[in-house]
C-alpha cells in the first residue's frame, strides 16, 4: 500500500477570492493522486465556507478522495464533508466521533510525540497530522525534527501523517520514520498543474522505496 498524500488547502482564501480556482486546485490534487484534501481557510464566514466545501465535494465525486474541513465541525457537518481536522484547540475527538455520522474521518494536529500516545488511546481518532517536521517559511518555532516523528509513529496505533518541509528531498527519511505518509500546503500549490500526476508519483515511489523492509 502506497503512502497517504494529503493536501492542505494554503490558508490564503478570503472575501473577494476566486473559489474557482481553489476548487480547481483541488480537482488537480486529486487527479494527481492525493488521497485526502483538507480544507483549511479560517478566514471564511461559514456559509461562504460551505460554498467552497461543497464545490470541493462535487469536483473529487465518483474518486476515492476525501474531503475534510478544518476545525469547523459544523461546517463539515452541514455540507455532508467526508470528515473534519482537528486543531490542538479544537473539541475534543470523542465528543466528535458522539455526534458524527458513520464512517466521519477524524483527523487531528499534534506537535509533540506525548500528545501523538495520549490522544491516540482515545480511541475515537483516524489519523494524526504531525510537524512541523522540517523548517518552513510559514513557521517561525524550530521543527520537531524526524526522530520526534519516529517516536510519534512508534507511540500511538494511529496512523501518522508528517507536515511541514515534507518534498520529494525529504520523503524518503519520513518513510523510514514509519510514518503513514504525509501532509502539504506549499508543495501541491507550487507544482504546476499538468507536471502534478508525474511528480506526485514521483514523491510517492520515493516514500515507498524509503519504508523500512518488514520481515
Amino acid at each position: 500500500m502506497g503512502p497517504v498524500l494529503c493536501m492542505i488547502t494554503t490558508g490564503r482564501h478570503g472575501a473577494g477570492s476566486d473559489d474557482g480556482l481553489l476548487v480547481r486546485t483541488v480537482q488537480a490534487a486529486a487527479c494527481a493522486g492525493a488521497h485526502l484534501i483538507q480544507i483549511r481557510e479560517h478566514g471564511v464566514e461559514a456559509v461562504h465556507l460551505a460554498r467552497i466545501v461543497r464545490a470541493c465535494l462535487h469536483a473529487v465525486a465518483g474518486s476515492r478522495v476525501r474531503v475534510v474541513v478544518n476545525d469547523r465541525l459544523d461546517v463539515a457537518l452541514a455540507t455532508g464533508a467526508h470528515g473534519v481536522h482537528l486543531r490542538e484547540v479544537s473539541v475534543p475527538a470523542r465528543d466528535v466521533r458522539a455526534i458524527a455520522p458513520r464512517g466521519f474521518l477524524i483527523g487531528r494536529s499534534v506537535h509533540t510525540a506525548e500528545d501523538a500516545a495520549r490522544l491516540g488511546r482515545e480511541g475515537s481518532l483516524d489519523y494524526l497530522i504531525f510537524g512541523a517536521v522540517f523548517p518552513t517559511p510559514a513557521k517561525a518555532d524550530p521543527p520537531a525534527g524526524l526522530e520526534a516523528l519516529r517516536l510519534a509513529v512508534q507511540g500511538t496505533t494511529v496512523p501518522v501523517l508528517a507536515v511541514g518541509g515534507v518534498d520529494g528531498s525529504t520523503a524518503a527519511a519520513v518513510a523510514r520514520t514509519g510514518a503513514a505518509g504525509m501532509a502539504a500546503i506549499r508543495w501541491w500549490s507550487e507544482v504546476p498543474a499538468a507536471a502534478l500526476p508525474v511528480v506526485t508519483r514521483e514523491l510517492a515511489a520515493t516514500f515507498a522505496a524509503g519504508r523500512p523492509s518488514r520481515r
